[in-house]
């Protein structure tokens, strides 16, 4: 079996005479030139094409005598001038040895600007897209750093692949608060700011009034990033501040880019970034202001206290949440009224009309509530004023007056002591000589009784003349102790001794009231003191101390070193002391006792004695538990 195969013939090439029909046929004006462009062969469409322009084909081709012939495969746009005005574009094409020559039409050459500016308006509007999504981010930023993180967001999408750099600088100073890169920056470029001279002097910023050594004006600006060809840059400058610059530059990469663009661009960008940072600037200082203006408020030393037109408080500070009690939490947003006491509010309300018509008033007193009852403060008013010259609220400042009512009461009350003392010499003098008198000559009739007439009425009689003279007696020495203590010289004292002594004296007393003592000293230095008046200081508080006490109690006498005092604690497991009474119990002739049990001077006489050794006396009771008395005393240096 045999195959045969057979040749199917090609298609025939066209001859020249075909390509010469089809050259002169095309529509498209097209001359065909060598590389000199001299011309081979031009179409009846090219010189209808010349013709139209004015031009005949020779005068055509002169026009593209120096005109550069393209690169092979490559082509090249000229444009044509032509003698009744404008212009006609003629594209060059080369392949080999042959260029061919095309002639733009109108409607074509048209259509080619509407392209370029098609293109140009669809980059224009994203362009205004970019800046006005990177408008409402810089407004929404809360502070410095989120507005420069919405600025690059927004140099990147307006300039994708160049290298740029965000510097915010301070108004004032020209040192620098933020600075963002994309890019590796060179050494020693963050600072100072070099601002192009011809930008400087449109945006009217005068060279000397910049900050010298932050900012430098130049007449072209360094390259900042390593790799850099060129590169753009504008200033941020608003109200004829400037707050920064941002820098735009090119990689080698990139050669290809349009500056004039990029700067037209940039300079929108940073006019509208400059009105941001600046007021990102002035929201950043009103804050602090502020911020500084509460705490100078709050931690102030006086009393702070602000009212709006409406009575309610808006204002307290700390000074006056430790004089009442009450937190800020608490007090806020109640009626100022709140804060006084009842009693005082008939003359609240004439102060609080008087500070809302506008008028000062420098100095009143008010009693106000706090947690644990009341306190007297002193206050002086201001009005708070709006920008229309209306009256907002009212401002109080203070001070606390309590302790110096206190003081003032301390002093009525030495006053009165001091009196009391003189009148208690003269009474006792008067009572002292006829009473030793009574109760020698009982004592003596007593002695001179017969043995067997010891128990007889005329015997008990005696006795009680006896017992009840030497009382008085006692009375008149306490009153005279108190009024004249005595002027013995100081002299080196050792508490445990003292105290021992003491408690000897009161043997019977606590033998009596049958309670047990305990006994707790600790190493104590001896101490400057008047040991006799000591004695009685320390006999007083325990026989106080037995007589509060039932049969079973418990006398604990404790002393320590505190820093530099030596203290004394006298307790009982008595039945404590009323809270009413606490503030009265070291008033002369203040007692609980029944009739006939006590003077109520032995507190009264032993604060005194503590006080002139240089100490202080103190006292705390819990009813149904007890009372502990503190004697606080000065060791020597």
């Amino acid at each position: 079996m045999t195959t045969e195969s057979r040749r199917v013939p090609g298609p025939e090439e066209p001859s020249a005479e075909a390509f010469r029909a089809f050259f002169e046929a095309v529509e498209v004006p097209a001359a065909l030139c060598d590389l000199s462009l001299r011309l081979l062969r031009g179409n009846s469409a090219f010189k209808r094409f010349c013709f139209d322009h004015g031009l005949t084909v020779d005068q055509m081709m002169e026009a593209l005598e120096d005109t550069l012939v393209p690169d092979d495969w490559s082509s090249s746009e000229v444009k044509v001038a032509l003698p009744q005005g404008g212009s006609v574009m003629m594209e060059l094409t080369r392949r080999g040895d042959s260029v061919s020559v095309v002639g733009r039409r109108e409607s074509e050459h048209m259509r080619g600007h509407l392209v370029v500016v098609e293109q140009a308006l669809l980059e224009q509007a994203r362009t205004e897209g970019v800046l006005l999504d990177l408008g409402r981010s810089v407004a929404e930023a809360g502070s410095e750093e989120e507005l420069v993180a919405a600025v690059a967001r927004g140099v990147k999408e307006l300039f994708p692949g160049r290298s740029f750099c965000i510097r915010i600088t301070d108004a004032r100073t020209g040192s620098l608060t933020s600075l963002y890169a994309e890019g590796r920056l060179k050494e020693g470029s963050r600072e100072p700011l070099v601002l192009k001279r011809s930008a400087a002097e449109k945006m009217h910023l005068v060279e000397s009034a910049l900050p010298a050594g932050k900012v430098v004006v130049a007449g072209r600006v360094p390259l900042l990033f390593e790799d850099s060809v060129g590169g753009v840059s504008a200033p941020l400058v608003a109200s004829g501040q400037l707050y920064g610059a941002i820098n735009l530059e090119y990689p080698a990469s990139r050669q290809e880019a349009n500056t004039y663009q990029d700067e037209r661009v940039l300079v929108q960008l940073a006019n509208q970034v400059a009105v941001a940072v600046k007021n990102a600037k002035l929201i950043d200082e009103l804050t602090f202001v502020r911020k500084y203006l509460e705490d100078l408020l709050e931690k102030a030393n006086a009393l702070i206290v602000v009212a709006n037109r409406e009575g309610k408080i808006v204002v307290f500070n700390r000074a006056m949440s430790r004089l009442t009690g009450f937190s800020k939490e608490e007090v806020l947003g109640r009626d100022v009224a709140w804060l006084v006491h009842r009693d005082e509010h008939l003359r609240l309300m004439p102060v609080l009309l008087a500070a809302l018509r506008g008028e000062d008033l420098p100095n009143f007193e008010l009693r106000l509530r706090t947690r644990t009852g009341e306190a007297r403060a002193s206050f002086a008013t201001s009005t708070s004023l709006s920008s229309q010259g209306e009256v907002e609220g009212v401002m109080a400042i203070g001070q606390d007056v309590t302790v110096v009512a206190q003081l003032e009461q301390r002093i009525i009350h030495a006053e009165k002591l001091a009196s009391l003392g003189q009148l208690a010499a003269s009474v006792a003098h008067e009572i002292n000589n006829p009473m030793t008198a009574v109760v020698t000559y009982a004592d003596a009739l007593l002695q001179r009784l017969p043995v067997g007439a010891s128990g007889g009425p005329d015997a008990e009689k005696l006795r009680k003349i006896l017992e009840n003279g030497q009382r008085i007696l006692r009375f008149t020495r306490d009153l005279t102790s108190y009024a004249r203590p005595s002027k013995n010289k100081p002299e080196p004292v050792r508490l445990d001794a003292l105290l021992d002594k003491a408690l000897g004296y009161c043997e019977h007393v606590v033998t009596k009231a049958q309670v047990e003592v305990e006994r707790d000293f600790g190493e104590v230095p001896q101490l400057s003191g008047v040991p006799a008046n000591l004695e009685q200081v320390f006999v007083n508080l325990i026989t106080n101390a037995c007589h509060a006490m039932r049969p079973g109690g418990r006398l604990t006498l404790r002393s320590r070193c505190e820093g530099r005092e030596a203290v004394v604690w006298v307790r009982d497991t008595g039945s404590g002391i009323e809270p009413s009474h606490l503030s009265r119990i070291f008033e002369p002739f203040f007692t609980t006792k029944t009739e006939g049990q006590g003077t109520g001077l032995g507190l009264s006489i032993v604060q005194r004695i503590v006080e002139k050794h240089g100490g202080r006396l103190e006292v705390e009771s819990v009813l149904g538990q007890g009372t502990t008395f503190s004697v606080r005393l000065p060791l020597p240096d």
